[in-house]
């Protein structure tokens, strides 16, 4: 097939499949139904002699050909967005689609249910996507364009990833109201914060989070009685045993405002969690992308 006989609006279809790596979420990512997705993949197989995505033992993989076309398709198309649609006709009221993100599931508690109501008000028709990853994982999402935006902290990013702080967070104990160290006379110091055994959250479904990193520097261990890879059953499993869980300050605020436990600073002196943004510089000026940094952005000003 020569060049001026191939479809364009098959490109869109292969630039969400690339990313999406699914047949069905490429259709909602363009909003499209997934036999109207199937039937293009199967026009894009034809006229590129390929397979494009094949099935393996975890899900659809990309073969070499699509793995090669990733990075110049995606600067084409967003070449296209920024220069053709997004600079100058952006409506949030009227975009469509589906905002990728990811943060620690720590930032889900505060941050979700207040970004969540923004854009319903302000982009009702605008979906979000939600995934949790670590920091190097994160910045592989990007490059691989799976996302648009990161949370987090970032101690390290490649150059072509541009970043914006959005806050600093001490670290508060947390426990349940009638906790022995709650009503004690002792002083609150961290020799008794560390007397008693600890529920630790860990994102990789470790026994170290970053307070184990923080308190190595004074040579100082816990006990993890019970570790978890996610928030979920931190409230019931503080509130029924004598565990102290050590959490940043708005996962802490909100385990005391919504399920009533108790939240001290942590009485050590290990500085502060700084989250920041992070996206591909490609996104710089796109304008869906930038409204969307910018409602995360005032979210961080109303906590």
């Amino acid at each position: 097939m020569r060049p001026k006989e191939f479809d364009l609006n098959l490109l869109k279809v292969l630039d969400a499949l690339i990313a999406e790596r699914n047949v069905t979420k490429a259709g909602q990512q363009l909003s499209r139904s997934q036999p109207a997705i199937s039937n293009a993949l199967h026009r894009l197989r034809g006229t590129l002699s390929d397979e494009l995505l094949v099935r393996g033992p975890s899900g659809m993989t990309l073969t070499p050909r699509a793995e090669a076309l990733r990075g110049p398709l995606r600067e084409v198309m967003t070449l296209i967005d920024e220069r053709i649609f997004h600079e100058a006709s952006f409506d949030p009221s009227r975009t469509t689609g589906v905002c990728r993100i990811s943060m620690p599931d720590r930032l889900t508690l505060a941050v979700i249910p207040q970004l969540t109501k923004r854009l319903a008000k302000m982009a009702p028709s605008l979906d979000l996507h939600l995934m949790t990853a670590d920091r190097r994982h994160a910045v592989d999402l990007l490059e691989q364009d799976r996302i648009d935006v990161a949370l987090g902290w970032f101690d390290e990013k490649p150059k072509h990833v541009s970043s914006e702080f959005l806050m600093d967070e001490d670290l508060f104990c947390v426990f349940r109201p009638n906790h022995p160290i709650a009503k004690s006379k002792a002083r609150f110091n961290i020799g008794a914060v560390l007397s008693y055994p600890h529920l630790v959250v860990s994102a990789s479904g470790g026994r170290i989070a970053i307070f184990d990193e923080l308190l190595e520097r004074y040579n100082l261990k816990r006990r993890a009685q019970v570790s978890v890879s996610n928030y979920t059953a931190v409230p019931n499993l503080l509130k029924h045993s004598e565990m102290i869980g050590v959490f940043t300050a708005l996962a802490s605020m909100v385990f005391e405002r919504s399920f009533g436990l108790v939240k001290r600073r942590v009485p050590l002196a290990v500085g502060k969690i700084a989250t920041n943004m992070i996206w591909h510089a490609r996104s710089d000026r796109d304008g869906k992308q930038a409204w969307l940094r910018q409602q995360i952005r005032e979210v961080y000003n109303s906590l």
